[in-house]
């Protein structure tokens, strides 16, 4: 009686079953490493990635001041600081400002209640009475549950929360804060810090030519 070949071969596989083979091993491998990157490697934020309201109610994706050095400030429109404070952002604004460095304002009402106005009754406030050309963003919060996430990064990234108005952070090109400012301090060092900076992006904006 003849037998019969087996079903399937017995010998290994061939030469392309191999190949396949080793290229779906690859590919579900590399699908492995990056599933397993974009869960424990996720890049760290910086104050440039997040989005803000403006005064009108629009999006802000804060990447549009990546690159440049920008004093973050909690601002209020009837506070004991409110003059000192926004004449001297203003003049900070104008002379290093807007190619190399911004002043990024954000109206809170949770400090003595001195913010009492919609957002765009503060920016006319504020253009009105000081000429202010930096942005003014719309109202938010800056303590507690419903802070706004891009002030709440530079709260926890600096470990200092405002106590009142006009704390100030001041933002590196690369989104991350190297300095804050109480409301009272001399607004000398403040200055001196910020033309640091910008001769630093000056300096590598001309080497990167």
């Amino acid at each position: 009686m003849e037998t019969l070949p087996p079903p399937f071969p017995l010998k290994a596989s061939s030469p392309k079953a191999k190949v396949f083979l080793v290229f779906f091993s690859m590919v579900l491998c590399t699908a492995a490493l990056f599933i397993l990157q974009l869960k424990y490697f996720k890049p760290k934020k910086n104050f440039y990635s997040f989005e803000v309201t403006d005064s009108k109610g629009r999006i802000v994706s804060l990447s549009k001041y990546r690159g440049k050095a920008s004093l973050v400030v909690n601002v209020a429109s009837a506070c004991q600081h409110t003059e000192a404070n926004y004449r001297a952002l203003q003049d900070l604004h104008r002379e290093f400002g807007p190619s190399h460095f911004t002043v990024l304002a954000f109206p809170c009402n949770q400090f003595g209640e001195s913010e009492p106005g919609t957002s765009q009754e503060i920016e006319a406030f504020a253009k009105g009475n000081y000429g202010v050309s930096f942005p003014i963003f719309r109202k938010i919060k800056i303590l507690g549950t419903e802070a706004e996430p891009a002030f709440r990064y530079l709260v926890d990234s600096t470990k200092k929360e405002p106590r009142w108005n006009f704390w100030k952070y001041l933002v590196n090109p690369q989104g991350q804060v190297v300095k804050t400012w109480r409301p009272e301090e001399h607004s000398n060092s403040l200055k001196n810090e910020v033309a640091a900076m910008v001769r630093e992006i000056i300096k590598k904006r001309k080497e990167d030519l």
